[in-house]
């Protein structure tokens, strides 16, 4: 009976509530109506086989056409009103934003209406659609950026076995096997009225809200039992996952390992400090920047994670529309040169057999090491802690991020996590920081995917396998300009004992699929 009692009491709480829930944003120096709608409904709700329906079924309601007008008749209409629309999905949430100049938010609103509320799905916008996810899960993933690809990669390896491992677009496999009635029965089924909140920004009337509220209250009342999301189990050891493709330019890295805290833990304001210092996303004053790149010109920047940070290559801020309650540290190595291109433009480099990948793992790693252990300075810690208290401020500049931002904190259980983090921040002391980092990071045990030419894979499985010294390969002209103590700390790092437990050669074909 306890059993019993137990499963229904675990099932109730997962079933979502039918309380709307709103978040404004009353900015009346606005031109601009922003609506979003968002929906505890991501890839995690994906059936198994079918990896990539939330993807599709969002994009086709989008993308497609109401039950009035047709894509193109859509578009058309919208243009010369400037007005934007667009879906994104993530683990756990897809969000609808609708973005429109005041004065012309009646007609636009029609359009939003029926997009929601009424979607043609026509087997001609499905085909179209389906078609184009299509080609990213097969083609353009492992194609356009290996740095985007290691980093998708990661989650499949990191995450294996949960409704977490799959890309948001999917698997190959997995849309292929998506039929529109699968969509149609995804779309009544998940983006319900009881799973949505909604968000509104900019000088909108209280009878504008009353009538969106009424609309989305027509949505499906299907009572939607969510999964929870699925979590990382601690690898054992360095695990390493090489993915191996013809031409690849160098050799793309991101590491990582499931880290148990996210932004509603008040501690999370001491590890962005930490976070900040080590490998602050794209900037430069950031250790393993200075090491990596800036010192030894490997890279184009290296940079480390306390959440998820979407499509990191494009995005200079965080963006919003992203929360997830299963998280991971990570650090992004970007791509390094493979033996083969080094020896293409370096004669004296015609003997190595490896790149600069496992020297750069290990620089990264031994850098980590080095401040869980000593901790920050106090000097480091207040201009690191000052730095943030004014980049995060730079956050959400416009009304869509700012309301991005509170929606998020929903998710959360916070109310407004900017400036609840603006006072943590000021708060926080350097033993909270470093004992923090204590705490929660660590480098024994994580999993490692490195995207690398076909010709660089066994050589560098073997040199990881082995920890075989990984002695850093400089042209003679580089050589010469280093300063001294460069050259000596590289003699300490290539010998650096790495916990590496396990390595493996997947075909960059066999990915994802």
């Amino acid at each position: 009976m306890k059993i019993k009692f137990l499963f229904i009491t675990l099932l109730l709480s997962s079933i979502v509530s039918l309380a709307q829930e709103v978040v404004e944003l009353k900015t009346t120096a606005s031109n601009l109506i922003v609506i979003k709608l968002m929906f505890r409904n991501g890839s995690i709700s994906d059936p198994k086989g079918k990896e990539g329906l939330t993807e599709l079924t969002a994009s086709l309601i989008t993308e497609g056409g109401t039950k009035d007008l047709t894509s193109t008749q859509i578009k058309d209409k919208v243009y010369p009103w400037a007005a934007e629309f667009g879906s994104s999905v993530d683990k756990e949430v897809s969000v609808f934003t609708f973005i429109v100049h005041k004065d012309f938010l009646t007609p636009f609103y029609e359009i939003v209406k029926g997009l929601m509320l009424t979607p043609s799905f026509t087997e001609e916008d499905f085909k179209r659609v389906k078609s184009n996810q299509q080609n990213y899960v097969d083609q353009v993933i492992r194609s356009s950026s290996d740095e985007e690809y290691s980093k998708k990669a990661l989650e499949d390896f990191l995450f294996k076995g949960t409704n977490y491992q799959h890309m948001v677009e999917g698997t190959s496999e997995g849309v292929k096997n998506i039929t529109l009635d699968d969509v149609k029965n995804h779309y009544k089924n998940y983006f319900t009225r009881g799973n949505v909140m909604i968000g509104i920004a900019g000088n909108y009337t209280p009878e504008f809200l009353n009538t969106l509220k009424a609309d989305v209250n027509q949505l499906s009342n299907t009572a939607v039992v969510l999964p929870l999301a699925g979590k990382a189990a601690m690898p054992d050891g360095i695990q390493v996952e090489i993915v191996a493709k013809d031409n690849a330019l160098g050799s793309a890295i991101f590491t990582g390992f499931p880290m148990d805290i996210t932004r509603s833990n008040d501690e999370f304001a001491a590890l962005m400090v930490a976070n900040s210092w080590l490998g602050e996303h794209r900037k430069s004053y950031s250790h393993l920047y200075q090491k990596i790149r800036e010192a030894r010109s490997m890279n184009y920047g290296d940079y480390s994670y306390i959440e998820w940070y979407d499509n990191g290559g494009s995005n200079m801020l965080p963006v919003t529309g992203v929360p997830r309650w299963s998280n991971y540290f990570s650090i992004w190595i970007r791509p390094v040169q493979t033996a083969k291109g080094l020896k293409a433009q370096y004669p004296e480099l015609g003997k190595i057999n490896v790149g600069h990948a496992h020297f750069a793992l290990r620089m990264a790693i031994h850098e980590m090491d080095k401040l869980i252990n000593d901790g920050m300075t106090k000097e480091d810690f207040e201009l690191t802690r000052t730095f943030l208290r004014s980049y995060c401020k730079l956050y959400a500049q416009t009304p869509q991020k700012q309301l991005g931002f509170l929606m998020d904190s929903k998710f959360y259980g916070r109310k407004n996590y900017l400036s609840e983090l603006d006072a943590l921040l000021a708060k926080v002391t350097l033993d909270d920081v470093n004992n923090a980092m204590k705490k929660y990071w660590q480098t024994k045990n994580m999993c490692v995917t490195i995207v690398t030419d076909k010709t660089e894979a066994e050589p560098l499985a073997k040199s990881l396998k082995s920890n075989l010294a990984s002695p850093m390969s400089y042209s003679n002209v580089l050589k010469s300009a280093l300063p001294k103590e460069v050259l000596e700390e590289d003699k300490s790092i290539e010998n650096y004992p790495l916990n590496v437990k396990s390595v493996s050669i997947v075909n960059s074909a066999d990915t994802f699929r």
